[in-house]
């Protein structure tokens, strides 16, 4: 039954996909922001979600996988930022493909540690 919903959370994930990338659709540049943008939100949700919420709260581990590997596995996407990366290279905007490299992974990678970090206010 894990698989049945993990494939359903993998479809919403792509449609959310999709919309996110349209609304932020890149006319008159050649730099891919939306995926940009969908693997670092999409790196802090992974984290915030599994580190924070699926502790807190009493999820089924079923619903769980589906959320972590469904949706948000299918929201991001490391296939498209690899072949867009090369499509700048062959394009000759090496430094624009190597940015967005650095940005992708550096990013996410910091996106991802703000998700384990717990914030406290202070009064």
């Amino acid at each position: 039954m894990v698989y049945l919903y993990i494939g359903i959370a993998g479809c919403i994930g792509a449609i959310l996909r999709y919309f996110i990338s349209f609304g932020l659709s890149e006319q008159g540049t050649i730099f891919p922001y939306s995926t940009l943008m969908v693997n670092l939100l999409g790196s802090y949700l992974l984290a915030f979600l599994t580190t924070r919420v699926f502790t807190a709260f009493p999820i089924p581990v079923n619903y769980q996988m589906a959320i972590g590997t469904g949706l948000i596995g299918s929201f991001t996407t490391f296939s498209t930022l690899s072949v867009e990366t090369v499509e700048l290279f062959r394009s000759n905007h090496i430094g624009l493909g190597v940015i967005y490299m650095l940005i992708s992974l550096f990013g996410g990678l910091f996106m991802s540690s703000l998700g384990f970090t717990k914030m406290s206010v202070e009064e």
